[in-house]
């Protein structure tokens, strides 16, 4: 059974930074594309970040560019996304999953096989 852990989402200020874990357990996903989401209360979940299986290429929205930074840690199933510079407009829950078959197109949810159970991120003064 596939299971996705998600740990590192809480409250923080403004200017803030967290750091987003998920670990993986089931099988191994070094070679599966993998992703970062977000839903806001009231909207559709959106891309947010993205990184190959070696981790050397990554991908980010416009809206966290220059902010958030996604690596991975193969030997250890896990990936991580270091939230810096944190804005009220980035509260929502915030989800990892994996394109086990890559298709290229990484901000389509609907290419994503697994999904994490997610972790809010609140950000207020």
């Amino acid at each position: 059974q596939v299971e996705f852990v998600e740990s590192g989402g809480g409250s923080v200020q403004p200017g803030g930074s967290l750091r987003l874990s998920c670990a993986a357990s089931g099988r191994t996903f070094s070679y599966s594309f993998m992703g970062w989401f977000r839903q806001a209360p009231g909207k559709e979940r959106e891309f947010v970040a993205g990184i190959k299986w070696s981790g050397i290429y990554t991908y980010y929205a416009d809206s966290v560019k220059g902010r958030f930074t996604f690596s991975r840690d193969n030997a250890k199933n896990t990936v991580y996304l270091q939230m810096n510079s944190l804005s009220p407009e980035d509260t929502a829950v915030y989800y990892c999953a994996a394109d086990v078959n890559y298709s290229g197109n990484y901000r389509e949810r609907s290419n994503y096989d697994y999904w994490g159970q997610g972790t809010q991120v609140t950000v207020s003064s």
